[in-house]
């Protein structure tokens, strides 16, 4: 297709207090929200472009203002909730996952293995994991409270350290000094 019918994701660098994210809106919702040094970076912007047809235009837009907005209060202790307009681009089991991971309160854990049993499929705890790892809209769909079964840090987009600092903002004492 020429360029005159793609549409166009407009991305916006953000440096939060533990990393660097990139910014994504598409049609007045958010559809990105990933760490700048994420390995599957690539993967995750043609994943997007792909879809929506579209290409990269690094310019703010209402939506990304807000939330960076949002983003700042959660960074400050004044956000447990954020209230933007998502724009999920996965398979269907992604959509699932990533839906549930929505319903994770504020200052919870979950492991990979009670999320497959609360979406009634305990035998697929790896499918539940691997559609965690391919979550773009990092923070704002909290990836970052799903936890190994024995309770220690596994794998995050943002690295283990911004893992542990999501949780250590978010959770009372003890704190996950792993």
């Amino acid at each position: 297709m020429s360029n005159a019918t793609q549409s166009t994701i407009y991305t916006k660098q953000y440096l939060s207090p533990i990393g660097e994210l990139i910014l994504g809106s598409y049609e007045d919702k958010l559809c990105l929200c990933d760490w700048q040094n994420e390995k599957r970076r690539t993967l995750i912007d043609k994943r997007l472009q792909k879809a929506f047809n579209a290409t990269y235009s690094k310019q703010t837009t209402d939506i990304i203002e807000q939330s960076i907005e949002q983003l700042e209060e959660f960074f400050a202790h004044e956000r447990t909730k954020f209230n933007i307009p998502l724009a999920f681009v996965g398979t269907d089991f992604q959509k699932l996952v990533w839906n549930k991971l929505l319903e994770i309160p504020y200052g919870e854990t979950i492991s990979y293995g009670e999320m497959a049993k609360q979406l009634d499929i305990p035998q697929s705890v790896r499918a539940v994991a691997n559609a965690n790892g391919a979550n773009a809209i990092s923070i704002f769909v909290p990836c970052h409270r799903v936890i190994g079964s024995n309770h220690q840090l596994t794998g995050y987009a943002g690295g283990i350290d911004a893992k542990r600092a999501l949780l250590n903002l978010e959770l009372p004492l003890p704190k996950f000094i792993i």
